[in-house]
């Protein structure tokens, strides 16, 4: 078979993997935000794999360019997507949309403009180079806030879904700038159509076999069942010692706590730890086990006549919070009411 039809077909079939994930996903989580960035990420996908060219230093065509922006502003969607995978505080604002839109137009003017003006390497080595930084910043993300996921098969389906897509984007990205200008390869396209491809059937056989709802979907702490049972005995001393850390030492006070380092006051593995509090506890996220608890610390300040001049910014960090944005969002899904608001409702039934 010739490179350029064996390409062609490897971007066919990605291509149309791309669009039954799609609809899946609409289907399943198209009310869900991170459902929506990930049909987003899916479709952005699919007009990289109809465009990418290594090598390839024409100008592109007029039908083309909105395509070939839509796949480079992809990145942006990407480095969204993981964050509103791994943090469920995440909301979506207007300076995201913004950059979005600052990264098609600039794609776009460098398909219209720059590249037709003889400037197409720049504009290659330009784009690829900004989606190596959107990607440093999804990796940095990932690191950060992956380990808060406390259900184990889902965190690892979660963190290769992510990683698979940045290091399929590094390589695209380090190919396009490493062949900038050499003319068109069609060896090396057919090989990153094979990558990408690879990439996208692995994703879409993980979901089949998971489930995107799994995946994706924050589910309500009741719908937890313990992976691993852990013997009632030790079960009970590690909640009650927990526990104590939580309300006597108020360890969710200080700044960056972390799974591994309440496994290490508890002299347990960091494994265990993640079942206890999600099998026991029933919470499936770290950071929602954290702020339940400065969450209720703060609303016993707010309901306190004693501290009714008390700023609510300072109730909100002496609770642990590190800003008062996180924490008016999270007060508000959890009462249903502003910290403002709860402290007028309960100091006016006192």
């Amino acid at each position: 078979m010739p490179l350029e039809s064996l390409d062609l077909a490897l971007r066919a079939a990605a291509i149309a993997l791309l669009a039954v994930l799609a609809v899946s996903l609409w289907r399943d989580l198209g009310r869900q935000r991170v459902g929506r960035l990930a049909i987003a990420l899916a479709l952005g996908s699919a007009a990289h794999a109809a465009t990418f060219n290594i090598g390839g230093t024409a100008a592109p065509s007029l039908a083309l360019a909105p395509l070939i922006a839509l796949g480079t502003a992809d990145i942006v969607v990407l480095w969204l997507f993981c964050r509103a995978l791994f943090d469920d505080g995440f909301v979506l604002r207007l300076p995201h949309g913004l950059i979005w839109l600052a990264v098609f137009g600039f794609s776009l003017i460098s398909c219209l403009v720059l590249a037709p003006a003889g400037h197409a390497r720049l504009v290659i080595v330009a784009n690829n180079l900004l989606a190596l930084g959107f990607l440093g910043l999804t990796l940095a993300q990932t690191i950060r806030s992956w380990s808060a996921d406390l259900v184990e098969g889902r965190r690892h389906v979660r963190a290769f879904v992510v990683i698979a897509a940045m290091a399929y984007g590094g390589v695209n990205a380090l190919l396009q700038i490493a062949s900038s200008g050499s003319g068109a390869s069609g060896l090396a396209n057919v090989i990153n159509a094979a990558m990408f491809l690879a990439v996208v059937g692995t994703v879409a056989l993980m979901l089949l076999r998971v489930g995107a709802v799994d995946v994706f979907a924050p589910e309500p702490p009741q719908a937890v069942v313990p992976e691993v049972a852990i013997p009632p005995a030790a079960d009970r001393k590690l909640v009650e010692a927990l526990m104590r850390l939580m309300a006597d030492e108020r360890v969710y006070r200080q700044e960056n706590v972390t799974i591994g380092m309440l496994a290490s006051r508890l002299s347990i593995p960091e494994y265990r730890l993640r079942r206890l509090i999600n099998g026991e506890l029933g919470y499936r996220n770290f950071n929602t086990f954290l702020n339940n608890h400065r969450i209720e610390e703060a609303k016993a300040a707010l309901a306190d006549p004693a501290q009714a001049e008390v700023p609510v910014i300072t109730i909100a960090m002496d609770a642990g919070f590190q800003s008062l944005g996180p924490f008016n969002r999270a007060f508000k899904a959890e009462t249903g009411v502003t910290p403002t608001e709860y402290r007028r409702l309960r100091l006016s039934a006192a």
